[in-house]
């Protein structure tokens, strides 16, 4: 078993921990933040906009069992990588669209990945995705993770991360956790 990491931005981490943490072969979804230019932020610092940080996600994976293009199909699929610094009802650069690399192989998949989706015309308008190096990724305070876990009843949830989640099992069935 060999384990990796990738962290992913698209929107509200909750939505996005909700539709990872559905695949087979994810060990751990974590929401966090990165990207930005201050130290251990908080959830009102990064939600002002002001540090920089987007809202992301840490997913550690089993490479026997899924594969970083895989995770980056799941990616592209569950958010609107057309969208500058928006995604649903959420506006600001912290919900901005972004791929941050762990290594030099993670960077030139992911950009090989995006000049594949611009050659088969996924969108009709430009992928806005940024791609950066991962420097630092700050774990976000307990109550945010496992969020649509914890919280089935949510509103904000069963209109935006719920959708998503669907969404992976109906197109990635096969790459879906069986349930216990």
């Amino acid at each position: 078993m060999t384990t990796k990491r990738a962290t992913f931005g698209g929107g509200c981490f909750w939505c996005v921990e909700a539709a990872f943490k559905e695949l087979d072969g994810v060990e751990s979804v974590t929401s966090g933040y990165a990207g930005g230019d201050v130290t251990d932020p908080t959830y009102r610092q990064v939600c002002s906009g002001d540090t920089g940080h987007a809202e992301v996600v840490q997913v550690e994976y089993d490479t026997d069992d899924i594969t970083y293009p895989d995770l980056l199909e799941v990616f592209f699929t569950i958010h609107d990588p057309t969208q500058l610094n928006k995604q649903g009802p959420d506006v600001g650069t912290q919900y901005r669209s972004i791929v941050l690399a762990h290594d030099d192989e993670q960077r030139e998949q992911v950009e090989r990945f995006l000049v594949e989706l611009e050659e088969e015309g996924a969108y009709d308008d430009d992928i806005v995705t940024e791609v950066e190096a991962l420097d630092t990724f700050y774990e976000a305070e307990e109550k945010h993770q496992d969020y649509y876990d914890k919280n089935p009843n949510d509103r904000y949830c069963g209109y935006y991360a719920e959708p998503k989640v669907k969404k992976v099992r109906e197109k990635f069935g096969d790459k879906v956790e069986a349930e216990p």
